[in-house]
This record gives structure tokens, C-alpha cells and sequence, in this order.
């Protein structure tokens, strides 16, 4: 199959996925609280359509057209690469990755990029197909696009772990077989439920949710400025005059 990546989304298989991660996205995310939020890559879902967050952007490498974002209307499209991001570092709360880390020329430089711009406790939510699932298994007669560096999750959990972005969570989802139609995808509906719990790492596609660690980093409250004042003990002073009962005269 030599569609890619992002026609492959607009297939009856490809809109099954994103339905299934616009769910988690809007679960995930809706209570992430913050000012600063961003998308990178995949205008064809909105990822942050449910948080709350006052400033959202979405940053593509192409600006997209009318039909491919029609939510981009509503928010501001930035012009940018995923491994060289506009912001300053530690200065996003919340940032999205649906398919980005596939679609990019070198992942790994995103997610390291991803890391430099959120601030401490910030989190990324992360989306991907995964190769060990059914439909993994069937591109020996090519079923997922050819385009696209397919990161497993264990893969991701490794790199995650290097960055010092904590896993916080990761499910998976889309159980259903390998089927090209909505009439046979939708035939087999029972079958994601029953995947989910008898087979939950193989589903075909992941979300996850990481984050931001920061080694030594303490939080706290406004209760520091009323805390008690420890008074210094006294200090003995060694090289004190002697006093004039004991001051020695001369002969």
C-alpha cells in the first residue's frame, strides 16, 4: 500500500483510529489545567478540542487548507518543525502529539524538543499505531501506510524515560480486524470490547500521557511566608577579652 500517512487517515480504517483517539483526547485532556497549549502535526483531528486552556495553537509544517482543519479557523496556525519549535523553553503546559513522532523526519529530536518547552509538571499526550498489533501483523501484505516510522510503545516508554518524562498513563484501542470498509469494520464492533480485555497491548493504535520531571523541583504553597522563625542559638566567641576580674597585671 503506498498511501500515506496522512491520506491513509481519510480511509474508512484511518477516521476508525482518529474517532477512537479523539475520544481519549477529549477525556485526557479536558481537566489539564494551564495557558499555554499545543498541537504539532495532524490537522485532521483536534486534539485539544476539549481542554480549556485560553491560548491554543496548532503548528504545522504546511499550513493546512479549509478542509483538511476546519477547526483551524478558530485558532491560531503557527508554520513550523517539530524539531525546532517557536517557544521558549518552559513555556507550554500541554502539548499534543497525534501521529507526529511517525510523521517526523526524526522523533526522537521531537519528543527531545517537546521536553525543552514544557514547563515543569507540563504534559504531552502522545498517539501512534502500533506495529505488534493485527495490523502490524498483516504488512507483509501491506495493510498500515508505507510511509511512517511506526515507534512501539515500548519503544516510546524507553525514550520517555531518557527525557525524564514520566509515563503517567498509556492505553490502548481498535481491536477490530484488518477490513478496508466501514460495512466490515462495523461488523466486528463486539470486537473492541473484547480486545480490551483479553488482548489489551494489541490493540492498533495507543495513546499515552507523560510528564515533565523536573529532578529537585519542589512545589510550594503560599504557607512558607507564615512558617515559624527559628531563633539562632547563642555563639560562644573563642577569642573574647578576659574580663577585669580575671585580666592579669604586670609586675
Amino acid at each position: 500500500m503506498t498511501t500515506s500517512l496522512q491520506d491513509w487517515f481519510q480511509t474508512p480504517p484511518g477516521r476508525y483510529v482518529l474517532d477512537w483517539e479523539r475520544t481519549r483526547f477529549d477525556a485526557a485532556l479536558a481537566d489539564v489545567f494551564g495557558y499555554h497549549a499545543l498541537q504539532v502535526g495532524l490537522p485532521a483531528i483536534d486534539a485539544l478540542a476539549a481542554n480549556r486552556m485560553p491560548h491554543r495553537w496548532l503548528a504545522l509544517a504546511v499550513p493546512p487548507l479549509a478542509a483538511d482543519a476546519p477547526f483551524a479557523r478558530e485558532r491560531p496556525v503557527l508554520a513550523a518543525d517539530s524539531t525546532a519549535l517557536p517557544f521558549a523553553e518552559a513555556s507550554l503546559d500541554l502539548v499534543a502529539l497525534p501521529h507526529t513522532l511517525e510523521l517526523s523526519s526524526d522523533p526522537h529530536a521531537t519528543l527531545r524538543e517537546v521536553q525543552r518547552v514544557l514547563v515543569p509538571e507540563g504534559r504531552v499526550a502522545i498517539t501512534g499505531l502500533n506495529p505488534t498489533s493485527l495490523w502490524g501483523l498483516r504488512q507483509a501484505r501491506p495493510f498500515l501506510p508505507a510511509g511512517g516510522d511506526f515507534i512501539g510503545h515500548r519503544r516510546l516508554r524507553d525514550w520517555l524515560r531518557l527525557l525524564q518524562l514520566d509515563l503517567e498513563s498509556i492505553s490502548f484501542g481498535c481491536y477490530r480486524p484488518a477490513a478496508r470498509s466501514e460495512r466490515a469494520l462495523a461488523r466486528f464492533h463486539w470486537m473492541d470490547r473484547l480486545g480490551a480485555r483479553w488482548w489489551p497491548i494489541f490493540g492498533a493504535a495507543y495513546f499515552a500521557v507523560a510528564v515533565k520531571r523536573v529532578r529537585g523541583a519542589r512545589l510550594i504553597g503560599a504557607g512558607w511566608r507564615t512558617a515559624p522563625v527559628v531563633a539562632a542559638a547563642p555563639a560562644s566567641v573563642a577569642n573574647r577579652a578576659p574580663s577585669e576580674k580575671t585580666r592579669i597585671e604586670p609586675n
